[in-house]
């Protein structure tokens, strides 16, 4: 995500001036912006003022206000003390905790047991959950918590003390982004140009190099949607971009060809979801992209009766990656069939045989001989790395696969060189995947896949599977002819 989306000092003191009174900064304590441990006491205590609610709800509300405008001017250092400073003094008091858990135990009484059990629900919740919880009820505030979370993410990965704090975060902000209180709008050409800036620098997927290209996804045969929150009402959480056209695409290169003949939308057949972004990593872990999908086809379905079949085209993020794995694991043997394209396409391209090597070669897929050795392998590979790569849960290791599975979706096709952009080679070799939205199957789907993984394919995808099983086990069998044929005293080596 840009960081120039981030809230600043200048636009909190917009936001919150009516409720800081002046402009200046007399109501800050005097902190270096790293904010050391002597520095770190002093926000403590104004943490301390703002949880004891002395003053009214206007004097607490200065008193958070105070302290968010203060955590914007810290380095990101200071940031990170203030961060460690709320989590060391204001998690849940075990000592009380326990007490309290004593009395619940010991109350024989349901009058007593309810009042203990009050008791208790009061003390699990932190302190710092409490004083998270009133910056919300300030203009911007829920803004300001979302981009903290996404310094408290950052700082995580050294700080394993936050935790505790993100969830707590996590769960407020999980509570306020209930779908139920989102709304979709439609993104156009007509959009406020600031929306539309944001569109271009949020989009994660394939990236909007122009106005002209931006211009071209807004078109009478595209459509834009986005999820939006009441108290950030001109940022959008998460976007989806689409596609209407006649029958599967299977080129992202040729679906944005800002040069390609439109198709008027009714006569369109089939809407193609070629992006979704989320935008907030301060929302990270908080699921809307099904919910979006849900509303997005609901709404087409209305508006264009003649769309019968609902496709994403999807990136492979990590394909390559366990390509690369794949072919170093097989390697040794030689009797691997990729391996023996992988090889005899290196000599084409006058490198040596690593996969690296090959797929980093400058434009490798315009060689036809090269590709013509690549496809079979590279897709049959590409249906065992969405079946059988998987996670400790047995997930697919994919992301994008288990979004699009964990939906509903089956994968209904594997694209050869669907996405040749330098980030598509990298990450996936330029394949891509369709996974198809098929109503009827669509719960079913869901249920395999979360009661036991299941993944939900369509017989093209599944024959590339089988012809991969054939071959491996015509190599078994010929090991065991060639192992027998050594044991008879004949001389043969035993493949390997």
């Amino acid at each position: 995500m840009n960081s120039r989306f981030y809230l600043n000092w200048d636009h909190i003191r917009r936001a919150w001036s009516g409720i800081l009174g002046s402009g200046d900064l007399k109501n800050l304590p005097r902190v270096d912006a790293d904010l050391p441990p002597a520095d770190a006491e002093k926000v403590k205590r104004l943490m301390q003022d703002c949880l004891a609610g002395r003053g009214g709800e206007v004097t607490a509300r200065q008193r958070a206000a105070t302290l968010g405008e203060l955590y914007l001017t810290l380095s990101n250092t200071g940031r990170r003390n203030f961060l460690v400073t709320l989590a060391d003094h204001f998690s849940v008091d075990r000592e009380r905790v326990k007490i309290t858990a004593r009395q619940l135990l010991e109350t024989v009484d349901d009058k007593g047991f309810q009042q203990a059990a009050g008791r208790m629900r009061d003390i699990l919740v932190s302190p710092q959950q409490s004083l998270l919880r009133q910056f919300n009820a300030l203009p911007q505030g829920i803004k300001f918590l979302v981009d903290l979370r996404a310094d408290l993410l950052a700082f995580r990965t050294t700080e394993p003390k936050l935790a505790v704090l993100d969830h707590d975060l996590k769960s407020l902000l999980a509570t306020w982004f209930d779908v139920g209180l989102l709304s979709v709008e439609r993104i156009t050409w007509q959009s406020p140009a600031a929306l539309l800036e944001k569109l271009m620098a949020y989009e994660a997927v394939h990236a909007i190099n122009s106005w002209k290209d931006l211009h071209n996804r807004l078109e009478s045969d595209r459509r834009c949607y986005a999820f939006f929150h009441p108290g950030m009402a001109d940022e959008p959480l998460i976007f989806i971009e689409v596609a209407l056209v006649e029958g599967l695409a299977t080129s992202v290169q040729d679906l944005l060809d800002e040069n390609a003949p439109e198709t008027p939308a009714e006569e369109a057949d089939t809407a193609i979801f070629y992006s979704i972004s989320n935008t907030q990593k301060g929302l990270q872990g908080i699921s809307f992209g099904p919910f979006l999908i849900k509303q997005v086809v609901t709404s087409l379905r209305r508006q264009l009766p003649n769309l019968k079949t609902f496709s994403t085209l999807s990136p492979l993020p990590g394909f390559r990656r366990w390509l690369t794995s794949y072919f170093q694991a097989v390697s040794d043997t030689g009797k691997d069939s990729a391996v023996q394209a992988l090889h005899e396409a290196a000599c084409l391209l006058g490198v040596n045989g690593q996969a690296n090597a090959v797929f980093s070669s400058p434009r490798w897929w315009e060689n036809q001989q090269v590709t013509a050795l690549l496809k079979e392998p590279l897709l049959t590979l590409c249906a065992r790395y969405l079946h059988e790569a998987r996670e400790k849960d047995h997930a697919p290791l994919d992301p994008v696969a288990r979004f699009h599975l964990g939906n509903g979706a089956r994968i209904e096709r594997i694209n050869w060189l669907g996405d040749i952009s330098g980030k598509g080679m990298q990450e996936s070799c330029g394949l891509m995947v369709n996974y198809l939205y098929q109503l009827k199957e669509i719960e079913k789907n869901i249920e395999a896949y979360a009661t036991s993984k299941e993944i939900a394919a369509a017989s093209r995808v599944r024959n590339l599977l089988r012809d991969d099983e054939d071959e491996q086990g015509q190599l078994t069998r010929l090991r065991r002819m060639l192992t027998i044929k050594r044991s008879n005293g004949t001389g043969e080596q035993e493949l390997s």
